[in-house]
């Protein structure tokens, strides 16, 4: 049965239709061939489609998508990136290094791994290109570093992940902070070995007044993750008030501080944001009725029970999980997946102890990987886009790259508390 449930899904996706109409499509038939055509509650439909979406949390995705908007028109991506460039200093291949630093610092604010790669990784990309180094290695270093964005608070995935596994979004953001960072240090020594093999060029180097006037530009920007996370661990606001902050703080840099933002610029943010929103949600509404009709079918209780039939160890089950989430993140879009997966995986990790907020970064972090990953990595379509490397040369530079991330997948999985500590130790003071 499961087969059958998955396999008319699988079939959808690779005809070409699009993940929402999919997902809806595949649900309905699923009614049909359990209860008939003329048996089935039509109305029932229209409220589990609504049920998804109706949540407050889920307020906080469009805030952060329109705080990720205007950071990226408003100027502060090339602030940003200046300020990185003098951090780094003249050594070799600094550019690269110089890439990863800004897209950490970046992460803080955007939330998703495709404004990142679009909005960070065409400045990038342009001054790796002009510095000299080979087009496809920019690539690969700002897409890989592109994925750090939904790992870092604010984290779209992670909120949406908050909602379908009923788990805390606070503790949630604040446990993506040390694998992303370990996600950082560890690109950075994927570009010393590179540049250390290739003899990489070095950066011309700033002197410490040129270091303190590109801290004073990007000052101002800077300081939106720490109002994001300063509110939520502080228990001053909601993760869901602070991504309206965050909004309302880049929509004051853009326009009145720096006034990089025109009205038409403001219309198309405004416009594009409503289409990103209206696209995650529009997902989550039929991911929500799919999942209802698995659920329904007692298709959890059945992997639950072959799954603990193997083994009962949390650990083994969790390398399980990554192997299929792997494969998985190559041709399902990471919404899609997560709102598929997470409601047929969650009794399974309740049964066997696994800490949901500990299940979540790895989730997260293991779709990401598959956002570089042929044949439907989207970070990978956006680096061919935005720099003009034909998308072979785009893949095979990037293939190395996945090496450390998978380094840092496997050290999450294996130590917990390389997620869990940090939400331990604030929401134990608190």
């Amino acid at each position: 049965m499961v087969l059958v449930y998955l396999g008319i899904l699988l079939f959808f996706f690779m005809a070409g239709m699009p993940v929402a109409f999919a997902l809806g499509i595949s649900a309905v038939l699923l009614m049909v061939m359990q209860q008939g055509g003329p048996d089935i509650n039509y109305s029932l439909i229209a409220q589990r489609l609504l049920y998804g979406p109706n949540n407050f949390i889920l307020l906080s995705v469009p805030m952060f998508l329109l705080a990720g908007n205007l950071m990226n028109t408003g100027g502060v991506t090339n602030r940003i990136y200046r300020f990185a460039s003098a951090m780094v200093g003249r050594v070799r291949g600094a550019l690269g290094h110089v890439n990863i630093i800004a897209s950490l610092i970046f992460a803080g604010m955007t939330g998703t791994a495709v404004s990142e790669a679009a909005g960070l990784g065409t400045v990038q990309i342009k001054a790796m290109r002009e510095a000299g180094y080979d087009p496809a290695f920019s690539c690969a270093v700002s897409g890989s570093a592109a994925t750090i964005g939904p790992i870092i608070p604010p984290s779209v995935p992670l909120v949406i992940y908050g909602v379908l596994a009923s788990a805390s979004i606070g503790r949630l953001l604040i446990a993506g902070i040390i694998p992303g960072l370990l996600m950082g240090a560890a690109l950075m020594l994927m570009v010393a070995y590179y540049a250390a093999r290739r003899n990489l060029p070095r950066s011309g180097g700033l002197s410490l007044r040129q270091l303190g006037v590109a801290l004073a530009q990007a000052f101002l920007p800077i300081l939106t993750p720490l109002i994001i996370m300063g509110g939520i661990i502080s228990g001053v606001c909601t993760p869901t008030e602070a991504a309206g902050i965050a909004a309302v703080y880049a929509l004051i840099l853009g326009c009145c501080v720096y006034r990089e933002i025109s009205l038409s610029d403001l219309w198309k943010i405004l416009h594009d944001t409503a289409r990103d929103t209206a696209v995650v949600l529009f997902i989550l509404a039929n991911a929500t009725l799919y999942a209802w009709v698995l659920i329904r079918s007692r298709i959890p209780i059945m992997l639950m029970g072959e799954v603990t039939d193997l083994t009962r160890d949390p650990l083994v089950i969790l390398i399980m999980i990554n192997i299929a989430l792997l494969v998985i993140g190559c041709f399902m879009e990471t919404i899609a997946a997560m709102n598929i997966l997470v409601p047929v995986l969650a009794p399974l990790l309740a049964s066997v102890g696994i800490d949901p907020i500990h299940f979540g970064v790895v989730m997260v972090l293991n779709l990401m990987i598959g956002t570089l990953t042929p044949p439907f990595g989207m970070v990978l379509f956006i680096m061919n886009k935005v720099s003009g490397v034909p998308l072979e040369r785009v893949i095979r530079a990037t293939m190395p790259f996945l090496i450390p991330l998978g380094v840092v997948l496997l050290l999450i999985t294996l130590f917990p508390e390389l997620v869990t500590f940090l939400p331990d130790l604030v929401f134990k003071q608190q």
